[in-house]
Formats: C-alpha cells, sequence, structure tokens
C-alpha cells in the first residue's frame, strides 16, 4: 500500500526551488477569491518565506489586495498603516513589530515578516492611495489594546460614543493587570460580565461610523476594534463557563472579520489568509469535526464556494522549530524530529525533498481516502512527546486543495522585542 501511494506521489509531484517553479500552483489559483496558506507550526522559516513568495506573486501579478493573518487586529494594523505609508505611521519596520508584545511574540516579530513589510511597502509606493495592499489581523484576544485604539479614537473622534467607551473600560480595568483569564474567573461570579457595555460600545459605534470622515480605513479599525471587544469579552466568559466552545468562536470571529476586510475592499474583492494548517485545513474532514468543531478553511468553503476558495497546507518531516516548553515561557529554538511512520509527512519524505502538489491529483487512491496521521505543532511544543499529541487525523486529499512540502526546515529568526538592538541573522534577506 505505501509504495503505490508514494509512486503516486512521486508521479504527480511539482518540485520546486525557486518561486518560478510554482507556475503550476499559481495558475491553479490566481482567479479565486481567497487564497489561504496554512502552516504546521507557528515557528518555521520556510512557511513564511514561501508564503511571502507566492503572497508576492498573488499582488504583483494577478491583484490581490491584502493578506490577513493569525494575529491581533491592533498590531497589525499599525503594520498595514505602515507599509500603505500613511503619513502617520511610523517609517521603521522593525519598531512596528515591537508592537507584537504579547506572547508568542515571535509569530510576527521575526525577520521573516520585517523582509516582508520592507517590500510590501516599497510595492505599495508605485500604486495610488486606494489601490494599496493591505496586512490585517484575523485573532479575537486583544481585548485591551482593541479597547485603548477604541478610546483613543473616539476620544478626538465622537466624544458622545467617548463616553459609553469609558463605561466599558471601568468594566474591565479592575483585571486590566491580570489579563484576559482573571477577567473570565470573575464571569463565574457575575455571569454576565462587561457583555452589556461592550454591546452598547458597538452599538453606538456603528451607529455613528459613516460620519466618521476624517479617515476611512481608521474608522473601519475602529469598528473592527469594538467588534473584537465585543467578541474577546465573550471568549473569555465562554472559557470561565465551558458551556461552549472557545475554538468554534474565535474561528467564526476570524471569517467575519474577513468577510468585513473583502467588502470593505469592494465588490471583487481578493485576500490571502495566513494561519496554522488547524484554522485554514477544513475541519470537516479531521477529527475536529467529530467534535463538532469547525474553523476558517471550512467556513470559507462554504460561504463562498468550493470553486472560489483554494486551501494550502504546509509541512515538513524535520528540522527546528521556534517554539515555549510551556504558555508563556522563553521562546526557544527546539528540535523537529522525523515525522511519524506512516504519517502524511512520512509518506511525503519518501517520495521527494521539497515539492508542491494538487490534491486532485491524489482523490483517486483508494488508500488516501481515509483519515491517516498529519503533524501539527503549536506554540507550545515538546520534541519528545510529539508522537502521542502532535497529529490529526486527516483526511488529507479533502483537507487542502493543495500542499507545499519540505523535507527538512529551519526554525524562524524571531525580533525580541525587548531588545533595542536586536540583530539582523547572518542568512539575511532571504530573497523574496
Amino acid at each position: 500500500m505505501k509504495n503505490s501511494v508514494i509512486a503516486t506521489l512521486q508521479e504527480n509531484k511539482n518540485d520546486f526551488k525557486e518561486k518560478e517553479d510554482l507556475k503550476a500552483l499559481i495558475d491553479s489559483i490566481k482567479d479565486k477569491r481567497i487564497v489561504m496558506m496554512g502552516e504546521a507550526s507557528h515557528g518555521t522559516h520556510d512557511y513564511y518565506n514561501w508564503r511571502a513568495k507566492i503572497s508576492k506573486l498573488l499582488m504583483e501579478e494577478h491583484g490581490f489586495d491584502f493578506v490577513a493573518v493569525e494575529g491581533d487586529w491592533p498590531a497589525c494594523y499599525e503594520l498595514n498603516r505602515h507599509v500603505k505609508n500613511y503619513e502617520d505611521a511610523s517609517e521603521e519596520t522593525k519598531s512596528v513589530l515591537r508592537e507584537f508584545k504579547r506572547w508568542p511574540s515571535w509569530m510576527w516579530a521575526n525577520w521573516e515578516v520585517h523582509e516582508w513589510m520592507q517590500w510590501l511597502r516599497e510595492f505599495n509606493k508605485e500604486l495610488p492611495s486606494g489601490k494599496r495592499k493591505g496586512f490585517y489581523g484575523l485573532d479575537v484576544y486583544s481585548l485591551w489594546e482593541s479597547l485603548d485604539a477604541v478610546m483613543e479614537y473616539l476620544k478626538k473622534e465622537d466624544p458622545s460614543a467617548f463616553e459609553t467607551a469609558k463605561t466599558a473600560m471601568r468594566c474591565f480595568e479592575p483585571h486590566r493587570d491580570e489579563g484576559g483569564q482573571t477577567y473570565a474567573l470573575s464571569t463565574r461570579l457575575v455571569p454576565e460580565g462587561c457583555s452589556r457595555e461592550v454591546s452598547q460600545l458597538l452599538s453606538e459605534i456603528r451607529k455613528n461610523v459613516s460620519n466618521y470622515n476624517s479617515d476611512r480605513e481608521h474608522a473601519f479599525s475602529t469598528e473592527q476594534n469594538a467588534v473584537v471587544t465585543k467578541n474577546a469579552e465573550k471568549y473569555y466568559r465562554i472559557m470561565a463557563s465551558g458551556d461552549e466552545s472557545t475554538w468554534n468562536l474565535r474561528d467564526r470571529h476570524m471569517m467575519d472579520t474577513l468577510n468585513r476586510l473583502m467588502k470593505f475592499h469592494g465588490e471583487n474583492a481578493t485576500g490571502i489568509v495566513w494561519a496554522h494548517n488547524t484554522h485554514i485545513g477544513d475541519a470537516s474532514y479531521t477529527d475536529m469535526g467529530d467534535q463538532g468543531l469547525y474553523n476558517i478553511g471550512e467556513l470559507g468553503r462554504e460561504e463562498y464556494g468550493k470553486d472560489k476558495v483554494s486551501l494550502i497546507g504546509f509541512g515538513s518531516y524535520r528540522g527546528s522549530v521556534l517554539a515555549g516548553n510551556s504558555w508563556g515561557s522563553e521562546v526557544q529554538e527546539m528540535k523537529l524530529p522525523e515525522g511519524r511512520e506512516d504519517s502524511w509527512e512520512d509518506l511525503c519524505h519518501r517520495a521527494g525533498d521539497q515539492f508542491h502538489i494538487h490534491m486532485e491529483d491524489l482523490r483517486h487512491i483508494p488508500e488516501l481516502q481515509k483519515r491517516i496521521p498529519h503533524r501539527a505543532v503549536g506554540v507550545v511544543y515538546n520534541p519528545n512527546h510529539e508522537r502521542f499529541g502532535n497529529y490529526v487525523p486527516t483526511l488529507i486529499t479533502k483537507r487542502y486543495d493543495h500542499f507545499l512540502f519540505f523535507d527538512k526546515t529551519k526554525a524562524l529568526n524571531h525580533i525580541d522585542v525587548s531588545v533595542e538592538d536586536s540583530k539582523l541573522p547572518e542568512t539575511y534577506p532571504y530573497g523574496l
């Protein structure tokens, strides 16, 4: 069985070394409304580097409008203003990346993103202001940062709504220093928490947003920060009660944010998403679906149609990776062990070194029409326990439309936001 699968992989794979070798992949995805690109970890150089190269081709040659990532809205929005060359934005990329202070900061404060942002900033200089390519965050965690951003905007633009924002802030203030988990625990005694205050704030902003004319995108961002505040409050409240899935709330928020970005960019908008494979690979073809969980990849196919969305997984067999050994711990470069026997990564390893493959070419293979182990590494990782807890049972040919495989990968080059003079790695630049 294994030999026949490997032979079919070898027959259908597309080897690549340079971005020019990706023509077949680009031709397959260039006419989609949304292209989602994954990663098997949040700490691998090769995934970030090649997602950037593919995104560059889609923007430069096929007019894609923005990249939206598994990151917080406020910090990503500062990068968005930086790459779009707004007059009020910082001109130094590294200083903007220091906005990613919350753990795991290395996900976006890294030299790979630094190079991508510098390319995008230069590319945008040649475009009319209304056509410049954006960079946005999809995630839901930034309760305090989003509320601060709302307060700062409304203080200047809408004094009436600012009073409502202050009421919401007073509700959250006792928990600010300890973070979202402390707020979550407080809702066990007061189940409604601050939900009424943030709902009222969002309602007032939406009522007045059409009057915020000074900067259309800034007004859009203020409304989005109010949405984040409302959904983050609900996220932490649900986390404390355990009555619902916080995973579903998070990915529904990501999908709603993507929908709002598509609407903001116009009727014919096209977008790119960067997130972990567990978010962009259709969850209905994994054991996640058995648990009633869904993700942005599955929702994207449902809402836009499978013919308008391309889901691209990324994975590797061995190498090194950035992660922490517990939540909030110091980031480390860790060994990524060889893939588990008979896993998707093991099959790809036996088929080649570095290639992309169209899943449509594998859907006639009976042995791949059942779930097989597929590696997923999180921000918390222990290589010694990997074989028991880091593989998702996956119907691989249905979960993704395409897959990029790297036999050996290396860790991200992170920027330590606590050190003012963080040094460039010797291998920089990476050649987008």
